[in-house]
């Protein structure tokens, strides 16, 4: 399996052919400037919640490839108000049998509301179970001793969490994270971007390997091989 970073939260996957698009948060992102959006092909978005650094490009994206569109109930509503039409939504504990393999929604615990205001229901992770690769996305999220109920549902091959605290879990949360989903393997997300969540990365990852696990920080526009 190949993910390709593109900056702060966002990243795909390709799963049985289908291109899976997370979090497309990318023309507001001075970072990720080199990254054209018309050039991002997708099957299915998963939204984790709504906040702009998460959603900013979704309408857009998903209006061009009209790819299904995949988030929870509040998330869906409002973007269904925005003119998308092929969608699905979903919530806490719930799972679902997509062509690519099964979606199961966790708990994040964070916050969500849209772009304009309005509220965003709750803010969700997603655990991916498929015959290629299985792997835990959290979303944006504090650590949280619910994540020790993943294992019990699959064996993980790798996990993407963030770890530029300030709003979200730092790198020593991650690294319990990792422990508690029983995964050794970790893609950062949700760092750098702001002033607020910049982090030393090296550093970030030298504790990892510390802790006995492999922390990856793909640049932006890397594709990287899982």
């Amino acid at each position: 399996m190949e993910l390709t970073y593109y900056g702060q939260s966002c990243f795909d996957v390709v799963i049985k052919g289908k291109k899976i698009l997370f979090d497309p948060f990318i023309t507001p992102n001075p970072l990720a400037k080199n990254i054209d959006i018309e050039k991002i092909e997708a099957d299915f978005i998963f939204v984790s919640h709504g906040h702009g650094d998460h959603i900013a490009d979704c309408v857009a994206i998903a209006q061009r490839t009209n790819a299904l569109v995949v988030s929870s109930y509040e998330v869906i509503n409002w973007l269904e108000q925005q003119g998308l039409k092929n969608t699905h939504s979903m919530n806490t504990g719930g799972c679902h049998l997509f062509e690519f393999g099964n979606v199961k929604c966790v708990v994040a615990h964070h916050s969500s509301s849209m772009p304009d205001g309005t509220y965003g229901g709750n803010p969700l992770g997603f655990v991916f179970m498929t015959e290629e690769r299985n792997f835990y996305y959290s979303g944006d999220t504090a650590l949280t001793l619910d994540m020790q109920l993943i294992p019990r549902l699959t064996n993980l091959n790798f996990s993407i969490l963030p770890i530029g605290d300030n709003y979200t879990m730092n790198v020593e949360d991650a690294i319990h994270a990792a422990e508690f989903v029983k995964c050794h393997v970790v893609i950062g997300v949700h760092y750098n971007t702001f002033e607020l969540i910049k982090i030393d990365t090296e550093k970030a990852q030298e504790d990892f390997r510390a802790a006995g696990k492999t922390l990856l920080l793909p640049a932006i526009g890397e594709t990287i091989a899982l």
